[in-house]
């Protein structure tokens, strides 16, 4: 008998050593997409307390059902437009798509400064969404095809870092430039943005790989075949779950910590300077878009680490584990009114996120075919419109009903002070400390212990849990797809 040929199995490669083998396009989207997010987070991380806040002095102060509408048709047009404008980015060249994403985006920036009703408002945010979905296909086209199934993790793991240094630096960047007004908070975001035309300079076009023959319909007819595909399908509509949780983080997490969270005492311990805190009614706080940095700082940190950490393991696997782990993070980031509990449950979120969110990025870019690679980064964006869009409505009738603090104030003196009188948001607050003769930490304290506003977040989490079941099912039935290294 013939002796069996025994394989060896390959000796995993260093993270330095696999860092030190990406090329130079690998690394120019990066930048790319680095400054793109600085710009993009600095408007991100505010406009939810820029567009909803009752008592925001300068702020649109429109409702929060509002402000869930507006970020429903901000998430469909950023999201599905990357199903449509991956193909295209494959068939017209990546950095034809990019230069063409960057002028929009400079528009929607434009516009969101000037514009202060809410459709003229809503449709800024639109124009800004289209420019960030055609830029997305193009960077992370131009990414998959500098990689390979041995180094997709780590590589990923990589663009994640750089992704959320940018976001790391959006919220001093914010903070800086609503010091001097909101408006120049957009018109900033603009400037730096535009800096990417530069880098288009030295940026070198990364053939697609595919037919760069067909029209517009043939693209059209390819993107909506695979769509069709059981395997691709089922995983969307499962990921979707996880986005709808995951978003809560950017949406209302910003607004509840306005509200209700009590990060004082961390700031009198510590002496935190001005740059880094807000004056209150409460007293002195962290600033909402520095807690919720908590989340961008140990990404920056850990994120190549943990993907490398992770590189073997089932990208499925990986995935569950972060969707179960994030929804932790997000309970235990609002069931307190406490800073420090708050920070623990953002970064707990974070790990969760490290695990499932490049990992879905490296699954679809290894399971794609050879010339669709920015096709199939567009299809990541589908699970994120059903989430995101329906998150939004949802978190904005949710967050309107328990957990605004201005409408809980009306709420309150309706139900127990038969006040009858008319109250507006921006006056709620003040107006329940003067008839009750208390300060406003005290009438805060009386509204979480009447309304519960913790309570909100059961429906988000339990949300993301059963995402993870899905994945787990789902792992089990496309084992027999895939390869043992996918």
């Amino acid at each position: 008998m013939a002796n069996a040929t025994v394989t060896q199995p390959q000796e995993k490669e260093g993270m330095f050593k696999q860092l030190a083998g990406f090329e130079r396009p690998f690394w120019m989207v990066n930048i790319m997409e680095m400054l793109e997010r600085l710009a993009y987070y600095g408007v991100r991380v505010v406009i939810p307390i820029y567009i909803a806040q009752a008592d925001e002095i300068h702020g649109l102060q429109f409702s929060q059902t509002d402000k869930g509408l507006i970020f429903l048709w901000w998430a469909l047009v950023q999201s599905l437009v990357p199903v449509f404008s991956g193909g295209f980015a494959d068939r017209y060249g990546y950095k034809k798509t990019i230069a063409f994403s960057i002028i929009i985006k400079i528009i929607g920036y434009l516009m969101m400064a000037t514009q202060r009703e809410f459709w003229p408002f809503l449709i800024g945010c639109c124009v800004l969404a289209a420019g960030t979905a055609i830029f997305k296909p193009g960077v992370q086209g131009t990414l998959v095809r500098t990689l390979t199934k041995k180094n997709s993790s780590t590589g990923w793991g990589t663009f994640y870092m750089l992704v959320n240094i940018g976001g790391f630096l959006g919220p001093p960047l914010a903070h800086f430039l609503y010091g001097w007004s909101w408006p120049a908070v957009f018109y900033g975001c603009a400037v730096i943005v535009s800096l990417n035309f530069f880098m288009l300079l030295t940026y070198k076009e990364v053939p697609a790989g595919g037919d760069q023959t067909g029209g517009v319909w043939n693209v059209v007819k390819l993107t909506v075949r695979n769509l069709c595909q059981p395997r691709l399908s089922v995983f969307i509509l499962i990921m979707s779950g996880f986005w709808l949780m995951f978003m809560q983080l950017f949406d209302m997490l910003p607004n509840f910590i306005v509200d209700w969270v009590d990060s004082s005492n961390i700031v009198a311990a510590l002496n935190l300077p001005s740059w880094v805190t807000v004056e209150t009614a409460r007293g002195t706080m962290i600033t909402q878009e520095w807690l919720i940095n908590a989340n961008a700082g140990l990404i920056v940190f850990a994120v190549v680490f943990v993907s490398w950490l992770v590189a073997r393991m089932r990208r499925v696997n990986s995935i569950l584990l972060g969707i179960a782990v994030s929804s932790i993070g997000l309970i235990a980031a609002g069931f307190t009114m406490s800073g420090v509990l708050c920070i623990l449950g953002i970064l707990c979120f974070s790990v969760g996120e490290m695990l499932a969110s490049p990992k879905m990025n490296d699954y679809l870019g290894v399971i794609a075919p050879e010339g669709q690679k920015a096709l199939y980064m567009g299809y990541a964006n589908i699970p994120l419109a059903i989430g995101w869009a329906y998150g939004s409505w949802l978190g904005g009738t949710v967050y309107d009903e328990m957990g605004d603090k201005a409408n809980l104030a009306i709420r309150y003196m309706t139900e127990n002070l038969n006040v009858t009188e008319a109250i507006t948001r921006p006056e709620a607050m003040t107006k329940l400390q003067e008839v009750m003769g208390i300060n406003a930490a005290d009438a805060t304290l009386l509204l979480w212990n009447t309304y519960h506003p913790y309570e909100l977040w059961y429906q988000f989490a339990g949300i993301g849990f059963a995402s993870a079941i899905g994945i787990y099912f789902y792992a089990k039935w496309a084992k027999k797809y895939e390869a043992a290294d996918v």
